[in-house]
């Protein structure tokens, strides 16, 4: 039970690891990219390619979803990021229940946006838990976490690849040694919750320290990514240095769009303007000159 990129590398992991899948569900197709063409999720294509069935339904509130889902006679759910609320007679209808893939190590940044949240605040250590789920947001007890350390210069993209991968490896373990593990409760201390990413969060407030909207910007990047406006149109951010000078925030200090914080500065390298490409900062200079003076 998936929806984006994330529950794709699970399900490939489960099918390769020999488990039979007796049905994948997924969020039903919906109109995206510049023409609104409908699209299936991630999840959805992959289960198609390997010739497993898949349901959309718009809830599982009802009872006839429950009674298709019991009727399925799962030893098991994996969920991973499926997007919609599992309600109780789902939960308890697989013989070992459902185990969610979570990408943060719980109790800390329970809820919608555990990879943005872990880099914005500066998190030293990630992680991915496997949960057994229960009604609450992420609440319930613990079976195996896999541990990250070493991500200081990545952004969402780049550590949202590396959980989905140390998260695929961990639920095929976990399913192995099923009947063997004993779950954990989360402890009380340490509970954050990771808030979907809201659009004006996504403003750059050159107020901040260089260091803050570092990952700020990498937090957010590549999507929806951290914008600022220049001359009333808007730029967004996608990955940035923190450079050696300052002066009054929002302000280009120099010809290499260095533009001062509230401590230190940050020069942009790969930014993307509205209804352009990404592309590197220095190409967008050579045709869309930002002096010196510029306040942002």
């Amino acid at each position: 039970m998936g929806t984006p990129a994330f529950a794709a590398v699970a399900l490939k992991a489960l099918v390769d690891a020999g488990h039979e899948i007796v049905a994948v569900y997924s969020q039903p197709p919906r109109p995206k990219g510049r023409g609104m063409e409908t699209q299936k999720s991630p999840v959805h294509a992959l289960a198609e390619e390997l010739g497993i069935a898949v349901r959309t339904p718009v809830t599982l509130k009802t009872a006839d979803e429950a009674a298709a889902f019991a009727a399925l006679n799962a030893d098991v759910a994996v969920v991973a990021a499926y997007g919609l609320i599992l309600p109780k007679a789902i939960l308890d209808a697989p013989r070992h229940g459902c185990l969610n893939i979570h990408a943060s190590l719980l109790p800390r940044w329970r809820g919608a946006a555990p990879i943005q949240r872990a880099i914005m605040a500066g998190d030293k250590t990630t992680g991915v838990t496997i949960m057994q789920m229960e009604e609450g947001l992420d609440t319930g007890p613990m079976l195996m976490k896999g541990t990250l350390t070493n991500y200081a210069d990545m952004n969402a993209g780049a550590l949202h690849d590396l959980l989905a991968e140390i998260g695929s490896a961990l639920i095929v373990q976990v399913l192995d040694e099923l009947g063997d593990l004993k779950p954990v409760p989360q402890p009380a201390d340490g509970v954050t919750y990771a808030a979907k990413i809201a659009k004006e969060e996504c403003r750059i407030d050159w107020r901040r320290s260089a260091a803050e909207l570092d990952r700020h910007i990498r937090g957010l990047s590549p999507a929806p990514g951290a914008f600022t406006e220049l001359n009333g149109e808007r730029l967004t951010i996608l990955a940035a240095d923190i450079a050696a000078s300052s002066g009054a925030p929002g302000t280009v200090l120099d010809e290499r769009l260095t533009i001062a914080c509230g401590d230190g500065a940050l020069r942009p390298t790969l930014v993307k303007r509205a209804g352009k490409r990404a592309m590197r900062a220095e190409e967008m200079l050579r045709g869309f000159a930002v002096p010196k003076g510029t306040t942002l």
